[in-house]
């Protein structure tokens, strides 16, 4: 429950990172049903299974606990492995970008709400760890047009927590183990909070930096805008002006000719004159 998707995004049916049997087959079958998301598919049917077998003959059944705390191991274990397998054989998909953070978040809640029904994990301790799942989902998806917010040291270590955590509370502990269980839970409400605040800043951060990074881009098209603007308006008022300057210049070459033919019919006239005379 990083909540960053393990199976996520189109496959492309590259090659894998690293060869083997496995590599080979995953790679071939880059759709929806690989290996990253059945295992995926698995951890989703895992749910409902959970909470039948925890509830079954009243839930206190320390038997029927230890089967439900079995598939949750194996429903915490496939958390794992599909986002491992994914991410190694190229297994990615649009399913699994989807699909995988719900499967973990299902689980876990489940585990949760199921727990604080039987009386054996106090409501706000629910509360808190689900309230931080689903906000922090939310603000991903907030941030997601400027950034999107890594799964950290701190998250991987939180949902260790949780799983140890809630796994011995849905065995029937008694005596010492039972006190552990509770601290165990201490620790991992903290870590649940402390990373939650720790991933509203970064997407605070995030934002901010997004928006200015925008804004900047705009002004920056404005400038280019205005200076094409410019360059278009000079092109056209040099235009201008050298249309007018040719103008004048073929002006001035009349008015010279002009000139001379009326000096040439002038002298004319006057020899003329001076010969009738």
């Amino acid at each position: 429950m990083t909540g960053a998707p393990a199976s996520a995004a189109g496959g492309s049916g590259a090659k894998p990172v690293r060869g083997g049997k496995l590599g080979t087959a995953a790679v071939n079958q880059a759709s929806l049903w690989n290996i990253a998301n059945i295992l995926t598919m698995v951890r989703l049917l895992l749910v409902p299974g959970f909470v039948l077998l925890l509830f079954h003959n009243g839930g206190y059944d320390p038997a029927w606990r230890s089967f439900a705390w079995a598939a949750f191991a194996v429903a915490m274990i496939t958390d794992l492995f599909d986002g491992h397998l994914a991410r190694t054989y190229n297994l990615v998909t649009d399913f699994g970008k989807i699909a995988d953070p719900i499967a973990d978040k299902a689980i876990m809640g489940a585990a949760l709400v199921s727990l604080s029904v039987l009386g054996d994990l106090p409501w706000w301790i629910t509360g808190v760890i689900i309230a931080r799942e689903l906000g922090i989902t939310l603000m991903r998806f907030w941030v997601i047009r400027h950034a999107v917010i890594p799964a950290s040291r701190g998250g991987k270590l939180k949902t260790l927590a949780q799983g140890t955590a809630v796994g011995m509370y849905v065995l029937a502990l008694t005596g010492p183990l039972a006190t552990l269980r509770f601290w165990m839970m201490m620790v991992a409400v903290v870590l649940t909070v402390v990373t939650g605040l720790d991933y509203v800043r970064q997407a605070v951060v995030l934002r901010r930096k997004g928006l200015a990074a925008e804004r900047a881009a705009a002004v920056e098209r404005a400038a280019q805008a205005t200076e094409a603007l410019r360059s278009a308006a000079g092109g056209t008022a040099e235009g201008t002006v050298g249309a007018g300057s040719t103008a004048g210049a073929v002006a001035g070459v009349t008015d010279v000719r002009g000139g001379v033919t009326e000096v040439r019919g002038t002298s004319e006239a006057r020899d003329a004159a001076e010969a009738e005379r």
